[in-house]
């Protein structure tokens, strides 16, 4: 099983990220890659189209609003990777006016070494964050 991870710090408290990235529908409000994102299943399954026009299916697989986090996981997906499960969570910094964000995921690859897959995600998490410290900034 393969694992990447990203992080990053911002200078905006854990409640106002949150607000930001814990709806399970809220990708198209902050990440510009996803800019179509539609709920099905009681809100537990979302399709996203990607601005280069693929679609991703995902399951939301654990959300816990009170410690500001949620998994979820592939149905449908154009990446080298098998059982798919990611998680984003949101934890509020020791002063309470910043927040650490972090994505991770875990997967088997598909085709791909674990390398070449683990890069894929972690490259994928690191774009998705700088994007959301760039909207918290606007």
């Amino acid at each position: 099983m393969a694992r990447a991870m990203a992080s990053i710090e911002v200078p905006v408290s854990a409640d106002r990220v949150w607000q930001l990235i814990g709806g399970f529908d809220s990708l198209p409000d902050w990440l510009p890659y996803i800019p179509r994102s539609e709920l099905s299943e009681g809100g537990r399954v979302r399709r996203l189209q990607s601005s280069a026009g693929e679609v991703i299916v995902e399951r939301l697989e654990v959300f816990d609003n009170r410690e500001r986090f949620y998994s979820y996981s592939f149905v449908q997906a154009p990446f080298p990777a098998t059982g798919y499960l990611a998680t984003i969570r949101v934890r509020e910094l020791a002063d309470g006016r910043a927040s650490l964000v972090e994505w991770s995921g875990r997967f088997e690859p598909n085709g791909v070494s674990d390398e070449e897959v683990t890069q894929l995600f972690r490259g994928i998490y690191e774009a998705g964050l700088k994007a959301l410290e760039e909207s918290l900034a606007a």
